[in-house]
């Protein structure tokens, strides 16, 4: 594996030791070299499972090992900016889980210190990567279902008990970037721009808020000048809701509800003709988007492909999500 880079991992959340880690080491052309957590005794077992030889209890560790070339941040959302830009300053590539930041300002900073340090920051919306949500991308593009006119998304799954009481719950909390828009509804709003290809204008949305402040449940509205809409709902109080649906003038693209997490199984989805109640099945061979995000990310590193997740993407997303969260807390309008 001569073009193998060196992963640091920043945080010992569920996404990572699930999803990432694994993904990795699977991978074709990188390698976890060390994990970083504050809570090194917890992460023993994920250590061992992956072959990771090195644990940190200190995240900024991450940075002065001059083994490491790239880091994947996996911690708490109102973490992602200040690591990641002291990830960049030290001379890392960074991998960012989603949302890139909790405001569009952060965003910029962010995407202004990658550039001034010539190193690559990436936001890790891997469901971009999935053969189906490729294919689905390119019949769109190629007009398999007409102009595209509506797209209608949902990412809404309802938090346990425990998840309710737990103090340390970082989705409950404000400060720590909380809230189901920021969690889940982030995806809806990525897959709504992505498929049409261009920029909301102006933005509604209704939510309802957790005696903390967050938002567990909200609906939205996105106006793109006057060639189509989209809508979203994000809950953390909903049963499962995981799709999405784009609606042309000559057909309609549906999909079941592993939209954006359809692991590594068979992925399928369905075309409906302009009058048609039942559609065609589609089927994609399963696959992992986990590694084929960072199997990605690795060849960007190695100057040998350009993002598929620009900055100046992740940007415009997290300026729509800032306009649906004031429009949700003021019900106006917010015209972006």
């Amino acid at each position: 594996m001569a073009e193998a880079i060196k992963w640091g991992v920043m945080g010992n959340a569920t996404i990572a030791r699930v999803c990432v880690i694994p993904a990795i080491q699977k991978s074709g052309n990188g390698r976890v070299h060390a994990l970083a957590t504050r809570s090194p005794a917890r992460a023993q077992e994920v250590a061992a499972a992956n072959q990771i030889d090195q644990i940190y209890n200190r995240y900024d560790a991450l940075l002065v090992d001059p083994a490491i070339d790239a880091i994947y941040i996996a911690l708490p959302n109102h973490l992602h900016h200040p690591w990641a830009l002291k990830a960049l300053k030290a001379g890392k590539h960074v991998l960012c889980e989603k949302p890139l930041a909790c405001s569009a300002k952060e965003a910029i900073e962010m995407a202004s210190l990658a550039e001034d340090h010539r190193r690559y920051l990436m936001e890790a919306f891997m469901y971009r990567f999935h053969p189906r949500s490729r294919r689905i991308k390119q019949l769109v593009a190629e007009g398999r279902i007409g102009a595209p006119c509506l797209v209608r998304s949902a990412f809404c799954f309802r938090m346990g008990e425990t998840d309710w009481a737990g103090e340390k719950n970082a989705r409950l909390k404000p400060e720590m970037g909380g809230g189901a828009l920021l969690d889940v509804g982030c995806y809806s709003v990525s897959a709504a721009r992505w498929f049409l290809g261009s920029e909301p204008t102006q933005v509604q949305a209704q939510a309802l808020y957790h005696p903390g402040g967050v938002d567990v449940q909200m609906v939205g509205t996105l106006g793109f000048a006057d060639t189509a809409l989209a809508t979203f709902e994000a809950s953390f109080i909903s049963a499962l809701q995981q799709t999405f649906s784009i609606a042309g003038a000559d057909g309609v693209i549906e999909l079941p509800h592993n939209a954006f997490v359809p692991w590594e199984e068979d992925a399928v989805f369905f075309i409906r003709g302009q009058d048609e109640e039942a559609g065609q099945q589609h089927v994609i061979p399963g696959a992992d988007e986990y590694q084929l995000m960072v199997e990605h990310f690795a060849d960007v590193v190695r100057g040998n492909t350009d993002l598929m997740v620009p900055l100046s993407d992740s940007i415009g997303n997290m300026r729509v999500l800032d306009a649906l969260a004031q429009a949700a807390l003021t019900g106006e309008t917010i015209k972006i």
